[in-house]
C-alpha cells in the first residue's frame, strides 16, 4: 500500500510538478474535485444541503475546479515555451515531450494522464449537472438571497402551491425559457451583490411566461365547467366576533359552456386584450374583445389617446395571471388573515373583541416598527388586563395562543427590509379591498355603439346571502 502511494506520488509530481504553475493548478483542481464529490455523496445519502453548502459545493467549487484546470494548462504552455527556448540554445531539449511507450515510466505517465483527463470530464460533467439541478431547487430560489427573496419564499411555503417547485411556474418546460431564465438570473445576481435590487420586488413580473405554458400544465381550462358554491365567513368587530356568511353560486365556466368566468376570459375563440396605464396593471382603460370574427373596443372616459399611442402601447392578451395574480405568493390583509385564523381555530372565537383588537393592532403597526412582536403582545395583553381582567386570568393560555397567531400573521405578511406591507401587492381575484374584477367590470368601459362591459354581479356569481348571521340556506344544505 505504501509502495503504491509512493509510486502515485512520484508519477503525479513527475507529471504536474514541472513548474510551480502546473503544481498550483493541479492541486487546486484535485482538491476541488474531491470536495465536489464529497458534497455530492452527502446529498445522495440524504443529508440536507443548506443554501450556503449548496453555493459552495455546486457553484463555487466548480469554478475553482475549472480555474485549476486553466492554471494547469497555462503551466503546461509555460513548460512548452521553456523547452522551446532551451532547444533553440542547443541544450539537447526538444520543444515537446518525447512519448516513447516502450519505456515503462512513460507508459505509466501516459496512463495516468489519460485517467486524469477522463476523471476531469467526469467530475466536470457531474458538477455542471448538480449546479444546474441546485439552481432549480426551491432552496436556491428562496433561501440563497435571503433578504431579497424572503417575502416570496415565506408566502410560497404557506400557499396552495407549496409542493410545486419555483421553476415549474416561473420557467416551465423547454430549453428556450430555461436559457432565458439563466441569462436573467445573471443580472439578478449582480443586482443582489451590488444591492441595486428593488424594494419591494416589482409586481407583476415583466416578461413572465404565458400561463398556457405553465399554469395549464396542471390546470386544464377545457375541463372547467358549471358553477360552484362558495361560502365566505367574515367575523364582526363586535364583542362576540359574530360570524357573517356570504354565499355565492360562482359561475366558473370553461369547457363546453358559453358563459361563466373562464368561458369569456380564457376561451381561445374569445380573445380579450387590454392596455394598462400603470405598472401594477390596476388601471385598465382600454379593452379589445374579439369573438366570432368581430372586434369591439371598450374605453373609459379617462383614456387619453393623445398621451397613449395605442399602436405602440403594450397590449396584453388576458390569461390566468391577470386575475389569479397571486396564486402562490399570497399576502393577506389584517382583517382577512384574522378571519382565516378564526375559521381554522387558531384563535378562540370566544375571546371578546379579538377580531377588532387583533385587526387594529396589526393595522396600526409601523412597517419599520422595531420589536413588533412585543408591541403586539403588549397591546393585546393590555386590552384584556384592562377591559376583561377575569378572562385575562382564566384564559391566559387562549390569549397567548391568539397573540402568537397574530404575531405569526405579521411575520408572514410584513417584511420591513423589503418595504413589503399590507397593501404592497394587490390581489385581483374577486374584488375584496382591491379593484380586481372592477378594473374592467365597472360599467365605465364603453364601446362606440354605446355598449358597456357588464358590471352586473350575476355575470360572475349569483348572490345567495350577503353578510348574514346564521343564514337559512345553510340549514337547507344540511
Amino acid at each position: 500500500m505504501f509502495k503504491l502511494a509512493t509510486n502515485f506520488y512520484n508519477l503525479f509530481f513527475g507529471l504536474f510538478g514541472r513548474n510551480w504553475i502546473t503544481l498550483i493548478g493541479s492541486l487546486t483542481a484535485t482538491i476541488s474535485a474531491f470536495m465536489i464529490i464529497f458534497f455530492i455523496i452527502i446529498g445522495v445519502t440524504g443529508y440536507e444541503i443548506t443554501p450556503y453548502i449548496g453555493i459552495m459545493a455546486f457553484l463555487l467549487l466548480p469554478i475553482f475546479f475549472i480555474a485549476g484546470i486553466v492554471i494547469l494548462l497555462i503551466g503546461i504552455y509555460k513548460d512548452h515555451i521553456e523547452r522551446k527556448r532551451l532547444s533553440s540554445l542547443g541544450k539537447n531539449q526538444s520543444p515537446y515531450p518525447t512519448i516513447d511507450l516502450n519505456e515503462q515510466h512513460t507508459r505509466k505517465m501516459f496512463a495516468l494522464s489519460i485517467s486524469i483527463i477522463i476523471a476531469t470530464f467526469l467530475v466536470l460533467s457531474i458538477a455542471i449537472y448538480h449546479s444546474i439541478h441546485f439552481m432549480d431547487t426551491v432552496t436556491f430560489c428562496g433561501k440563497v438571497c435571503h433578504t431579497v427573496m424572503e417575502p416570496e419564499y415565506v408566502s410560497y411555503t404557506n400557499s396552495p402551491h407549496a409542493r410545486v417547485k419555483c421553476v415549474e411556474c416561473h420557467i416551465g418546460p423547454g430549453a428556450d425559457w430555461f436559457v432565458k431564465s439563466k441569462i436573467s438570473g445573471v443580472r439578478q445576481v449582480f443586482a443582489t451583490m451590488l444591492k441595486t435590487y428593488h424594494r419591494p420586488t416589482p409586481s407583476p413580473v415583466e416578461n413572465l411566461r404565458p400561463s398556457r405554458d405553465t399554469c395549464e400544465q396542471c390546470h386544464w381550462p377545457e375541463h372547467f365547467s358549471g358553477s360552484q358554491l362558495k361560502i365566505i365567513t367574515r367575523y364582526g368587530k363586535d364583542e362576540k366576533n359574530t360570524p357573517r356568511k356570504t354565499i355565492l353560486n360562482l359561475h366558473v365556466g370553461g369547457g363546453p359552456l358559453e358563459n361563466g368566468i373562464h368561458s369569456w376570459h380564457i376561451d381561445k375563440t374569445k380573445n380579450t386584450t387590454y392596455i394598462a396605464t400603470d405598472k401594477k396593471r390596476q388601471k385598465i382603460e382600454w379593452v379589445r374583445v374579439e369573438t366570432n370574427g368581430k372586434e369591439i373596443i371598450y374605453k373609459t372616459p379617462e383614456f387619453d389617446e393623445n398621451k397613449i399611442d395605442i399602436a405602440r402601447a403594450e397590449k396584453r392578451l388576458m390569461d390566468c395571471i391577470d386575475c389569479h395574480n397571486r396564486p402562490t405568493h399570497i399576502f393577506y390583509l389584517p382583517a382577512e388573515a384574522i378571519d382565516r385564523a378564526l375559521n381554522f381555530g387558531e384563535i378562540n372565537k370566544k375571546l371578546p373583541y379579538i377580531k377588532k383588537i387583533g385587526t387594529e393592532t396589526l393595522e396600526n403597526l409601523d412597517i419599520n416598527s422595531e420589536n413588533a412582536k412585543k408591541k403586539i403582545r403588549d397591546n393585546i395583553e393590555g386590552f384584556y388586563k384592562e377591559k376583561y381582567p377575569e378572562i385575562y386570568n382564566n384564559k391566559s393560555e387562549e390569549i397567548n395562543k391568539a397573540i402568537k397567531t397574530i404575531q405569526n400573521i405579521y411575520r408572514k405578511n410584513v417584511f420591513p427590509e423589503m418595504n413589503v406591507t399590507w397593501n404592497t401587492y394587490p390581489n385581483n381575484i374577486g374584488h375584496y379591498k382591491f379593484p380586481g374584477c372592477f378594473r374592467c367590470h365597472d360599467g365605465n368601459h364603453i364601446a362606440e355603439d354605446g355598449s358597456k362591459i357588464s358590471s352586473d354581479c350575476d355575470t360572475c356569481h349569483k348572490i345567495i346571502t350577503m353578510d348574514e348571521v346564521n343564514p337559512e340556506f345553510l340549514n337547507i344544505l344540511e
